[in-house]
């Protein structure tokens, strides 16, 4: 979003990078329902004024965690704090420094979206002609200013969607949880949502838990990936990329009618270009295909090995490791309940 947020209406702070100050930590934190244990001795920590992607398959124990983050279950051992205050200590002003905006579309059908986003802030006592600033605001970032006199049960689908998403905003939280945010919206509503998203960093901490990995990787500062119930990694997007994966996968013609002959040589030398990995290297009839992890910052060194090998190079072409490879690696292509 190109739109300047105004400080009389959402009030900015100065938040630290990564690695600064922990806005929301879970330390140690355990879950189980009966014999189930659905989050399992998960440390984390959340940092002020990052986008903090929250990622694993259904059933791995994401939205029993962000309930637990937001205060609305009580971990079974372990602890849950914001801002150092431990969720469920009864301090009144916690609650509304956490905005949720659910996967499930919560709305009163017979109020207008204007009369949601006022009602919503009055209830977190936001006066109301702050309230009625905000709303206006908030609607016309996502494009339902016009409708804002409109019965929310008239809305469609996908403008139900984004008036859920700033519902979770009228009363100005410094942590915003957005479960499923894009779920159901066209493409340009993606980006519309996507664009909003990256305005709020750095003014506010988002929590966001998505099935998009390319989502994801395009606003997440770094991401947390966990499956039953326990913590596999977290670090920025390109780190995972670099490290967990199938890898990227570099194809280069050659133009050499000799290349079949040459495919120990070429494999060697290719090989030897990226010596401190384990590249997987093959010829498909004219093409050479090698793949390893972080292959993209050895480019020029296989050029360089295959211009010395004698061979012509043609085109090149690059997929780079995905987010969605880091995450199958990690969590494997069983399909979930």
């Amino acid at each position: 979003m190109d739109r300047e947020v105004d400080p009389a209406i959402f009030p900015q702070t100065t938040h630290a990078a990564e690695g600064g100050h922990s806005v929301l930590r879970m330390e140690q934190v355990t879950k189980r329902f009966g014999d189930v244990v659905a989050v399992d001795d998960l440390t984390l920590d959340v940092y002020e004024g990052e986008i903090f992607g929250f990622l694993g398959p259904n059933g791995a124990g994401k939205t029993t965690s962000i309930n637990m983050m937001c205060g609305l279950l009580k971990a079974d051992a372990g602890l849950v704090t914001i801002h150092g205050q431990p969720v469920h200590d009864g301090d009144p002003d916690l609650s509304p420094r956490v905005g949720v905006c659910p996967q499930d579309i919560v709305l009163w059908g017979e109020l207008t979206c204007r009369e949601q986003l006022v009602f919503i802030g009055e209830m977190y006592g936001v006066p109301r002609k702050t309230a009625c600033q905000r709303a206006d605001r908030l609607l016309a970032d996502m494009g339902l200013a016009e409708k804002r006199h409109k019965l929310a049960r008239t809305l469609s689908g996908g403008m139900q969607r984004r008036l859920n998403l700033i519902m979770a905003l009228v009363h100005d939280p410094d942590i915003i949880v957005l479960d499923e945010p894009e779920a159901g919206l066209d493409p340009q509503g993606r980006v519309l949502v996507r664009d909003y998203i990256r305005s709020l960093a750095r003014q506010k901490t988002v929590i966001l838990t998505t099935h998009n990995m390319d989502e994801a990787d395009r606003v997440a500062d770094r991401v947390a990936i966990i499956d039953h119930g326990h913590l596999l990694t977290v670090d920025t997007p390109a780190a995972l990329k670099h490290r967990i994966g199938e890898g990227d996968v570099l194809e280069i013609t050659l133009v050499s009618d000799a290349a079949g002959e040459q495919l120990d040589v070429l494999c060697e030398r290719a090989a030897a270009a990226v010596r401190h990995i384990t590249p997987e290297v093959s010829l498909t009839a004219s093409t050479l295909i090698i793949r390893a992890r972080g292959i993209v910052d050895l480019l020029p060194d296989i050029l360089n090995a295959l211009k010395t090998a004698g061979v012509p190079t043609g085109e090149v072409r690059l997929r780079e490791n995905t987010l969605e490879d880091v995450f199958i690696a990690l969590t494997g292509r069983g399909l979930r309940e």
